[in-house]
């Protein structure tokens, strides 16, 4: 695998190195000893999977305050996403700042995102996919979220939501809070 460190503090894309045949191709897309050399995490206690029938699917801007320390490796298995990510630690050299990837399962790039990035997509086609190792177990009590649509941040979404629940769509604007 191949690690290169992103705009923002922390976040890494992480590149497949496959190795191709007649059959398609094979490729590591967790190992914990090149975690460990990259100097990232290298326990996941939790997966879970993203699964949106329609484009234009907007699940986002989810993050978890302090004390969590959830982490992600995010990667899109089916489909495409724009991937959004928004540094809230106000202690970072990046606050406020966000940037956005195009994630595929044609591309095959992962995101290592640090515990007080949050994260949001918006599907780009129907049928799309997206699995999380979560460098924690989800904690509720520390869930946080603010509106897609944040001022504060003026993030270039590739369109508008067709389709985002209640909870994602009535989040109120971001407030900085903790580290």
């Amino acid at each position: 695998m191949l690690f290169s460190p992103l705009e923002l503090a922390g976040v890494y894309l992480v590149e497949l190195e496959p190795k191709r045949d007649e059959r398609g191709f094979f490729a590591r897309s967790f190992c914990e000893d090149e975690f460990a050399r990259a100097q990232l995490p290298t326990r996941f206690p939790q997966s879970n999977l993203s699964r949106n029938p329609r484009k234009g699917t907007l699940r986002g801007m989810h993050y978890a305050a302090p004390p969590s320390q959830e982490s992600k490796l995010i990667r899109c298995v089916a489909g495409v996403i724009q991937d959004v990510l928004v540094d809230v630690r106000r202690a970072s050299t990046t606050f406020g700042k966000w940037i956005s990837l195009e994630l595929s399962r044609d591309n095959a790039l992962a995101l290592f995102v640090p515990a007080g990035v949050a994260h949001g997509f918006l599907t780009l086609v129907d049928d799309t996919d997206v699995q999380y190792q979560m460098g924690e177990v989800f904690r509720a009590d520390t869930a946080r979220g603010f509106c897609w649509n944040d001022a504060a941040f003026e993030i270039a979404w590739a369109a508008a939501p067709s389709v985002i629940s209640t909870r994602d769509a009535t989040y109120p604007p971001f407030v900085p809070s903790g580290p």
